[in-house]
């Protein structure tokens, strides 16, 4: 805790986190050369702004006709027919870790966990991790009051004019039920969200931000954290860029909130990136590139590959991992954007929230699996449509027989996905043993004490 002393003592404001071992504080070049001399301190990074490099390919296209119709990703995954089973998201909270939500959308609102007999309660369902303005916005001077949201807001807002975040969140749920329209994959799941760019930009601190609200949301006052109100998945379309912050010396420190997540079990989702054009080996980004992210390329409207969607394996940390995971409709994908209106947006950005809603329809189906992330993950897997790579970015073998860096496991399928989840019955499935276990102090010292008031002899 000397570092924590050091800027209390230097009356300096800092943020600890506990789902990584991080503290962010602005501090100047004195202060850095004295933490840097403690053996406490691992490593300094600076906090550098974060791009949404998820510029829409199709661009913004509001639309007012066909919404009697699903969108044709829909139907393509076969979610229309796993809710005629009547399976819908029932049960499921997702969480949009994006620009924010245009909350009071029509096809949006009656999904929002904050929005209970017509009245809203932000309390433990939104947050948000913007408090200034990003210094990376370049050609004009950037002052508090230009933020069209403002800054450490108190109910949900998206503050990009594509609204971004809010066409995510309607992939993953959106309905309106007044006009039948249905956007979402996982129409009655309940959402929450979490701001974490401003204007398209973020920063490693944000991110984490958001991620450490995900894993038990506070109130309003950021107090009172509350793990039981966490959501079953989150859906992250942005991507974290060298060039802005985010370098191989501190991959670890995102990696860490997302492993911490899947722990806790929360599915992480994550989009590939609009990379393809370079060719293989273009997922480079966090948290795409992380082993316990469930990451996701991009098809087109003819069920192939789209052109811009990243390929594996992930070189840029020498893992040579194999990603995708899985891949989803990504362009022309039409849903809820801001001005109670619709639009097609197109990116790996779409591609995600309908993997995002097709796990909330697998626990709707089968409620026992909710929290475990890896038989939800080999479900989604198992089921998707096997794609071939036609000898692209060959794999080295680590994947399954069946996988390429190209589509991963394949285009995923909602229906067959959820019958698979029916089947399985809890019985079938290995117990596991849950412990009390307290670690002290936290963040973690060279002497840290682990306690569990259960005897560690009843382990097998």
């Amino acid at each position: 805790m000397v570092v924590r002393s050091i800027l209390d003592e230097a009356n300096i404001n800092y943020r600890c986190y506990c789902i990584a071992n991080v503290i962010c504080a602005q501090i100047d070049v004195a202060m850095i050369e004295r933490l840097s001399a403690l053996s406490e301190v691992v490593k300094i990074i600076p906090n550098a702004g974060i791009q949404m490099p998820e510029t829409p390919l199709q661009g913004l296209n509001p639309v007012a006709r066909n919404l009697d119709e699903l969108p044709r990703g829909l139907t393509m995954i076969g979610a229309d027919r796993a809710r005629e089973m009547g399976y819908r998201g029932q049960g499921v909270v997702v969480g949009g870790h994006d620009t924010g939500v245009d909350w009071q959308h029509p096809a949006l609102i009656n999904n929002y966990r904050g929005w209970q007999d017509d009245e809203a309660n932000h309390n433990y369902n939104w947050h948000d991790a913007i408090h200034s303005v990003s210094p990376l916005h370049k050609d004009s001077v950037i002052t508090d009051s230009t933020n069209p949201c403002g800054l450490s807001i108190l109910e949900p807002c998206d503050d990009v004019p594509s609204g971004h975040g809010t066409h995510t969140v309607g992939t993953m749920v959106g309905q309106d039920p007044l006009t039948g329209t249905i956007v979402g994959v996982a129409p009655e799941a309940e959402w929450i969200s979490v701001r974490n760019m401003e204007r398209g930009y973020g920063s490693v601190a944000s991110y984490l931000e958001g991620f450490e609200w995900f894993l038990a949301p506070t109130d309003l006052n950021d107090e009172n954290p509350d793990p039981s109100k966490a959501p079953d998945i989150i859906n992250n379309s942005w991507a974290c860029i060298e060039e802005e912050g985010c370098e191989l010396s501190n991959f670890s420190v995102l990696e860490t909130a997302v492993n911490n997540l899947r722990r806790a079990g929360i599915m992480v989702v994550a989009s590939a990136g609009n990379g393809g054009s370079g060719g293989c080996a273009t997922i480079t980004d966090p948290p795409a590139i992380y082993e316990q992210s469930l990451t996701v390329g991009s098809t087109d409207p003819s069920d192939s590959l789209s052109s811009f969607s990243s390929r594996g394996p992930v070189t840029i940390d020498q893992s040579f991992r194999a990603k995708p995971d899985v891949t989803a409709p990504g362009r022309g994908v039409l849903s809820s954007i801001k001005g109670n209106q619709y639009g097609l947006l197109s990116g790996t950005s779409m591609a995600g929230p309908h993997v995002a809603g097709l796990a909330a329809l697998i626990i709707s189906a089968n409620p026992d699996l909710a929290g475990d992330v890896d038989l939800i993950e080999a479900i989604i897997r198992r089921t998707a449509v096997v794609k071939a790579s036609d000898g692209a970015c060959t794999s080295s073998g680590s994947m399954d027989s069946d996988a390429n860096f190209l589509y991963g496991s394949g285009r995923i399928n909602a229906l067959d996905a959820v019958s698979e989840a029916i089947s399985i019955s809890t019985s079938t499935r290995e117990s596991k043993q849950l412990l009390n276990w307290y670690l002290f102090p936290n963040p973690a010292d060279n002497y840290t004490t682990i306690s569990t008031p259960d005897p560690l002899s009843q382990l097998d």
